[in-house]
């Protein structure tokens, strides 16, 4: 797809697939790199299967402030190239998660990463790289095609729906189930999508194996990041979230400095939290 075709599509759409946005051998060390990240976090002995050290975990969030192969994902050239027509020359990050599904473990409800992540300007967007062929058996992301582009929230509400792990879904949208897009991709490629995009994942339904994926949140450099907690004698319309990492363009704000705020952490199995 050529770059005025995916950024028309993305427009349209609200996500495009950019394959081979990561090598082979990046997929493999990033890989090792998870391996590793829930070894040292969960503390695992040596002598502990890859396998079974994975399992332990849903998420790793902040991957990129440990490991050389996730920050070298944040800044992917394809992906950065693909940002920067979509969200223009300056682009900053915010955060990335690893996420680890083994088989029978839950996906996402609906919802918008926007409702999580509020810059509220529209530029938003997510790199989701799939680290294992994502299907609709192993639990890929689904998506509703054009549903970002009314730009706004959707309401969201409590749900103990068991195929999700998450307390709360969007609703009351107008589009249903059956105008659900499955985005069935290989390991190394990337969905990029909107963050008003509505999207959710399903259960690992395989037999056995994992579904693993890296996702990075980006957005407008030029645009202030409202995100987290606002520190004492901030105006809250002028907190800005300033534990990014920026890989296209100048930042505007360079004046602020860049904070150190968010540490590396393990979402483990036995929380039952999120996963996608």
């Amino acid at each position: 797809m050529h770059s005025d075709e995916l950024v028309e599509s993305y427009r349209q759409n609200g996500f495009v697939v950019l394959d081979e946005a990561v090598s082979p051998d990046e997929v493999s060390e990033l890989h090792a790199a998870a391996e590793q990240l829930c070894r040292d976090i969960g503390q695992a002995p040596a002598s502990e299967p890859a396998e079974d050290v994975l399992r332990k975990h849903l998420c790793i969030h902040h991957p990129h402030k440990a490991s050389a192969a996730a920050l070298a994902a944040l800044h992917a050239p394809r992906v950065v190239e693909t940002l920067t027509a979509v969200i223009g020359p300056n682009v900053k990050a915010m955060q990335s998660m690893l996420f680890i599904k083994p088989e029978g473990k839950p996906g996402q409800a609906w919802h918008q990463d926007e409702f999580f992540i509020p810059t509220r300007d529209r530029s938003l967007t997510a790199v989701w790289i799939a680290l294992d062929d994502a299907t609709v058996e192993n639990g890929c992301l689904w998506v509703l095609p054009g549903s970002h582009r009314r730009g706004v929230l959707y309401p969201d509400r409590e749900q103990d729906d068991l195929r999700f792990d998450c307390t709360v879904e969007a609703f009351d949208f107008p589009y249903s189930d059956d105008d659900a897009v499955p985005v069935e991709v290989p390991a190394g490629s990337a969905v990029i999508f909107n963050g008003y995009l509505l999207h959710r994942s399903l259960p690992n339904t395989g037999r056995r194996g994992l579904r693993r994926a890296l996702a990075n949140h980006y957005m407008s450099a030029e645009s202030l990041l409202p995100w987290q907690s606002v520190p004492a004698g901030v105006h809250v319309g002028k907190h800005d979230y300033r534990d990014i990492v920026m890989v296209a363009g100048t930042d505007p704000y360079a004046y602020k400095g860049i904070e150190d705020r968010a540490r590396p952490h393990s979402r483990p199995d036995k929380d039952g939290g999120c996963d996608r």
